[in-house]
C-alpha cells in the first residue's frame, strides 16, 4: 500500500486530531496538522512542498495560481463545503490537482445570525461585561415584534432566516438581484426593491454569495439610505459590504451598530477600526464552526481521500 501525505491547514481549535482518531482513516495515510495560520507565500509554500495532499478549512488559507506552481507533489486539495471563491480552479485543474469537497450542515451560520441579532438588540455582550464587574441593568433591549426584517439573498441560509423573524412577528422583507415573487411567495416573506430594503429593514442581514456582482453590493450611498437606529448582520462574507464605509456609518452613528462574523482580512488585524467600534459585536467567523457540521467536514475530508487514493474522486469541485 503507498502512503499518502495529507496537510490539514489552519486548526486554530486544535480539534483536527481528536476529529480524525474519532473517524476510521484509509490505511497508508500519514497526515500532518498545522494549527498556525501563514500568510506569507513563501512560508507556505515551503511547508506544504511535501505533501501531496492538503485539507483546508473554508477560506482561511487562499490557493491562487501562484501558490499552486509552486507545491510540485499537490495532487489533491479537499475545501469544506463545496464551494470555495479562495481556489483557483482553473489553475489547479491545469496543474493536476483535483479539488474536492465536503458535505456540510446548513443550520449554523443562521442559528448565530440570530445570535448576533439578539445580543445586538438586548446589549448582551454589554450586559455581560457589566454585570461582571459589578453593574446592573444599565441598557434598555429592544424587541422583535413588529420590527421589519431585510433579508439580503433568500437561498437555504437566508430562507431559515427569514422564517425565524416570521417566528418572532416581524415584517419580513427579501431582495436579491435575481429574487422572484414566486420564492418569496415559498418562504412567506415580501418581495422589495434594494432601496426598499434598506429604507425599511430595522435589521438588514447578508445572507449572499460573495462573487464580481456582490462585491462591495454595499456601499456609502447605500448606507445612507437605512434608519440612524437600523442594524446590520453579515455571515456570509465581508467584501459584500463596503468595510471602510460601514465603519465610518458605526463611527459616526449613521446606523444603529452592526453584528459581524466576516471581515475583509481574516484573521482579524489587531489594529484593525472594528474592534473599537462600541456598537457592535464581532466574531470570529464562527457561523460554520460547530459541531455536527466540523463532522459533516471531517468525514468529508476523509471520503474525498480516499476516493483519490482508490482511483475514484468523490465531491469534485467543478465550480
Amino acid at each position: 500500500m503507498s502512503k499518502l501525505q495529507a496537510a490539514f491547514l489552519d486548526d486554530y481549535q486544535d480539534v483536527a486530531q481528536s476529529l480524525l482518531e474519532a473517524r476510521e482513516t484509509p490505511e497508508g495515510l500519514e497526515v500532518m496538522v498545522f494549527h498556525d495560520h501563514l500568510s506569507d507565500e513563501d512560508a507556505l509554500a515551503e511547508r506544504l512542498r511535501p505533501f501531496e495532499a492538503v485539507c483546508v478549512m473554508r477560506e482561511r488559507t487562499p490557493f491562487r495560481r501562484a501558490l499552486l506552481e509552486r507545491l510540485p507533489n499537490l495532487r489533491l486539495l479537499v475545501t469544506s463545503g463545496m464551494r470555495n471563491a479562495s481556489i483557483d480552479l482553473d489553475g489547479a485543474r491545469e496543474k493536476g490537482v483535483t479539488v474536492c469537497g465536503t458535505p456540510s450542515v446548513g443550520a449554523p451560520t443562521a442559528e448565530l445570525t440570530w445570535g448576533l441579532i439578539l445580543g445586538l438588540l438586548r446589549h448582551i455582550p454589554q450586559e455581560d461585561r457589566a454585570t461582571r464587574a459589578g453593574g446592573w441593568q444599565e441598557t434598555v433591549g429592544t424587541g422583535l415584534p413588529g420590527k421589519t426584517l431585510g433579508v439580503a439573498g433568500l437561498g437555504k441560509l437566508g430562507a431559515r432566516v427569514a422564517r425565524v423573524g416570521l417566528a418572532f412577528d416581524m415584517d419580513v422583507i427579501a431582495w436579491s438581484q435575481n429574487l422572484t415573487e414566486e420564492r418569496c411567495g415559498e418562504v412567506g416573506v415580501t418581495l422589495v426593491s434594494k432601496e426598499e430594503l434598506l429604507a425599511r429593514s430595522d435589521i438588514l442581514t447578508i445572507h449572499l454569495v460573495l462573487s464580481d456582482r456582490t462585491r462591495g453590493l454595499f456601499r456609502s450611498a447605500d448606507l445612507a439610505r437605512m434608519k440612524p437606529t437600523a442594524l446590520i448582520v453579515n455571515t456570509s462574507r465581508g467584501p459584500i459590504i463596503d468595510e471602510a464605509a460601514l465603519v465610518d456609518a458605526l463611527r459616526r452613528g449613521a446606523i444603529g451598530g452592526a453584528g459581524l462574523d466576516v471581515f475583509d482580512t481574516e484573521p482579524l488585524p489587531l489594529d484593525h477600526p472594528l474592534r473599537n467600534c462600541d456598537n457592535t459585536i464581532i466574531t470570529p467567523h464562527l457561523g460554520y464552526v460547530e459541531e455536527a457540521n466540523y463532522g459533516a467536514y471531517f468525514d468529508g475530508y476523509l471520503a474525498a481521500i480516499k476516493g483519490y487514493m482508490d482511483g475514484s474522486p468523490v465531491n469534485v469541485v467543478k465550480r
